[in-house]
């Protein structure tokens, strides 16, 4: 099939499928109308409007998440013609030009929970470990915090963007199940809440829980996470500012036993 020029265009979409998260995965192929500037979400959305199979078997809509549609919320990631990125943002036109067929599949590094939704609950979890917030004694009107210069700002910044997608975690060799490694994400979220005024009142709790088991002596440099982040995030940065300030922790500590 040639890339669509007009709306009478058929699309061939396989899309990898799983009942439930103990059930084994199958394959089920759609063909759904080509519309100009339909997205990956806008296939989905066709096939739940009439989910029935390239060979006329009826079957259920295909389950997926998604919320804001506009690369803001990370809940729709995916792998889309074998690679991992967002459902929203990814034009039909553009994955036409790759091939005839458009193939869907789940994020292989969490467990699926049913198609194309998968339980992220660990990037979680991590978030928790290394503490990624600020703590406040209180909601009381204390008066202006400390200002932020326009540096700070800047090196900050980049890192906010991240929306907990995935997208790192899928192409990290490290993370998988049969490690303890937390993963680029909460890393980076760790070096932002440590850059922070007020968060570096609490960086210490933040180096010593990446210091331990599957912490940042896990990361093995493969510097894959960097090359997918949708939001650019500068993830290699921070692994490696991370780096540093877990090695100057842990000369402190050994210094004041």
């Amino acid at each position: 099939m040639s890339t669509p020029t007009s709306a009478g265009t058929i699309l061939t979409v396989r899309v990898r499928r799983q009942d439930r998260p103990q059930d084994r995965p199958y394959t089920q192929i759609f063909e759904v109308p080509y519309q100009s500037d339909m997205n990956v979400i806008s296939v989905l959305q066709a096939i739940a409007a009439r989910p029935v199979t390239a060979d006329g078997q009826a079957t259920t809509p295909v389950a997926w998440d998604c919320n804001c549609l506009e690369e803001v919320c990370g809940a729709c990631s995916m792998l889309i013609n074998g690679r991992v990125r967002q459902a929203c943002s990814c034009l039909v036109d553009e994955l036409l030009r790759q091939g005839p067929e458009i193939s869907l599949a789940p994020l292989t590094k969490f467990p699926v929970v049913r198609d194309l939704v998968v339980d992220r609950s660990r990037m979680f979890e991590a978030l928790k470990k290394v503490r990624a917030w600020i703590p406040v004694d209180t909601y009381a009107d204390i008066g202006p915090g400390p200002t932020i210069s326009t540096e700070q700002q800047e090196q900050m910044y980049p890192l906010s963007r991240c929306m907990t997608c995935g997208c790192c975690m899928e192409v990290c060799p490290q993370f998988n199940d049969a490690s303890d490694f937390i993963g680029p994400a909460p890393i980076a979220q760790a070096a932002l809440f440590n850059l922070n005024p007020v968060g570096k009142m609490t960086a210490s709790e933040r180096l010593r829980a990446l210091m331990g088991p599957g912490g940042i002596t896990d990361c093995g440099n493969a510097q894959n996470c960097v090359k997918v982040c949708p939001k650019e995030v500068p993830l290699t940065w921070a692994i490696g500012k991370i780096g540093r300030d877990t090695t100057i922790e842990a000369v402190k500590r050994w210094l004041l036993k």
